[in-house]
């Protein structure tokens, strides 16, 4: 994840977390929880303002958080009253294993030629048998916005980088409205089992 995306989540962490803490993501919810048992670990890898660790936590679930944003940890720390760490998908300091792995709209950060290797090094955390959801702008484009990098992907350009990690077996992939109800934008999401 360049700089400069970290930098525009640092300087406008208080407005993006107003914005996104009380999304309902509800329907992306059900497609992963089947795959888990209770009182189950999950990874909520880059995880913003903390939204859906606080939805898991109030599930029971054992939740372990990071984000890239030095800005963004303090304020999903704050609502989650846990630690929440400070890292990036190209180099995680993990040392559990999870049966779960939510990347909720975080991986779109990744620029797409460093995409396989930082799924591959994140899946390594991930349990036999666990479950790995992930969600990118449909489409099939890279761009910059306000000094951020998007990654979008399509059903096809997911499908061909998924199949050079070979420990991922697709389990369902479907596309989304937006939940902040930008009507020209949907939303890939894709939810993988490790072999």
């Amino acid at each position: 994840m360049r700089n400069s995306t970290i930098d525009y989540y640092n300087k406008n962490a208080q407005t993006y977390f107003s914005n996104t803490v009380r999304l309902d993501v509800h329907q992306l919810y059900q497609p992963f929880l089947k795959h888990l048992h209770a009182g189950a670990k999950i990874l909520d890898a880059g995880c913003g303002s903390g939204r859906d660790s606080f939805f898991f936590k109030s599930k029971g679930f054992k939740v372990t958080a990071f984000d890239a944003s030095e800005e963004m940890i303090k304020l999903s720390s704050k609502l989650l009253e846990q630690d929440v760490l400070l890292m990036r998908f190209e180099d995680p300091n993990l040392t559990e294993q999870y049966n779960g792995i939510w990347a909720c709209a975080s991986l779109i950060h990744v620029q797409r030629s460093e995409l396989v290797p930082a799924i591959a090094r994140i899946a390594k955390h991930l349990k036999p048998g666990g479950i790995f959801y992930m969600s990118f702008k449909y489409g099939n484009k890279e761009y910059w916005k306000d000094g951020r990098y998007f990654n979008c992907l399509d059903e096809e350009t997911f499908k061909s980088l998924i199949e050079q990690i070979p420990e991922l077996k697709v389990d369902q992939v479907f596309i989304s409205a937006d939940v902040m109800d930008r009507t020209n934008e949907r939303w890939l999401n894709a939810y993988l089992v490790k072999a």
